[in-house]
Order: structure tokens, then sequence, then C-alpha cells
């Protein structure tokens, strides 16, 4: 899997974007707020990355951020949501703006990203449901933080062979406000005591 690209910024295409890497040029597929966001030709950029592996190709997405790729993830999870959709999504909407449409429900904002209709913002509406917080003023500050620790605990432990739902009761039982390592020792421990 190819987590993340450091290298020179070669072309951009929107939304795709040719980075070389040590003399390997990757196309990447970008969300425009990431896209926007690229520094000029020829500059040096780091992105989170995402392969995604079909039978007639091998897509790699890029992000800017850890919280694009981890939203990018969880609209994935989502039957009906493939990576287009899921790049579309993130090039309408904030992550902020994503997490506020969810918590307040509000299935006309997600109607108005191209390619969503009413049957798909009210599943993205409810399958998002609880994965995304808003804290104060809406911003994406808590979310980033508590999904990416307990996203990065669940991969590990389904790294490490536990079945999806072993690792989603683990990471439930944890604090809210543990870290990635702590996290992942005390999940091990309820695991291994189940």
């Amino acid at each position: 899997m190819i987590g993340r690209l450091s290298g020179t910024l070669l072309e951009k295409n929107p939304p795709q974007i040719v980075l070389d890497v040590q003399g390997v040029g990757y196309e990447v597929d970008v969300p425009m707020s990431t896209f926007y966001n690229l520094p000029a030709l020829n500059e040096k950029v780091v992105l989170h990355t995402q392969l995604i592996v079909r039978e007639d190709a091998h897509l790699l997405f890029g992000f800017l951020t850890h919280e694009e790729r981890i939203a990018f993830r969880q609209l994935l999870k989502i039957s009906g949501v493939g990576p287009k959709l899921a790049l579309s999504v993130l090039s309408g909407l904030s992550i902020a703006d994503l997490a506020a449409a969810v918590s307040n429900k509000d299935a006309n904002r997600l109607t108005k990203i191209p390619g969503v209709g009413k049957k798909t913002a009210e599943r993205l509406l409810l399958e998002l449901q609880g994965k995304f917080t808003v804290s104060g003023v809406g911003t994406a500050q808590g979310v980033a933080a508590a999904s990416s620790a307990s996203n990065d605990i669940m991969n590990a432990l389904l790294a490490l062979g536990y079945n999806e739902k072993e690792a989603d009761w683990a990471a439930k039982q944890l604090p809210k406000d543990a870290d990635v390592s702590g996290g992942i020792r005390q999940a091990l421990k309820l695991l291994s005591k189940a």
C-alpha cells in the first residue's frame, strides 16, 4: 500500500496531478480542496495517499491533510460510494462543512455536490452519523484528532489479523482521548481477555 508520497509537482490537470518521486511520475487524483492548496509546479509536496486496486486499474488518490484521507476512507465504506464520488464529496465540501451537514441532517447541502442525488445524500447522512463530531464553531479539529487516533487504532488491529467487529468493539472501549500507541496496547489487552 502506498500511504504517503513526497516529491516534486510536475503537472496539474484537475483533478489529477503528476508527482515525481525520485524519477517515478505518479498520477494522483486529488480533491479540489487539496488541488487549490498545492504549491507551484516544480515545488516539493507531501501527500497522504490511498491506493485503490481494481481488476482493471490501480488508482492513487492524494490529500494534503491526514483528515481528508480519513474522511475519504469513511466515505468509501458506504455502500454505493466509490472513489470518484468520495472525491467529489470532498471537492464539494470541506471536512468541517461535511461534519456540519451530517450533524444537522442537511441533505440539501449534499445534493448540491455533482453526482449526489437525494437517495445518495440520505444514505450519506445515515451512514456518516456519529462518524463526525462538530466541536465549537464547526471546525473539524475535534473530528480529526478523535477519528484519526481511533482509525489508526482500528487499522492497526485489522492489520494484526482481528476482524472488523472485534477491532470496532475494542476501539469503542477505549477512552476518547487515547493516543494511538497507548490505545493499541489497551485494545490488545482487551481483545486477549475477550
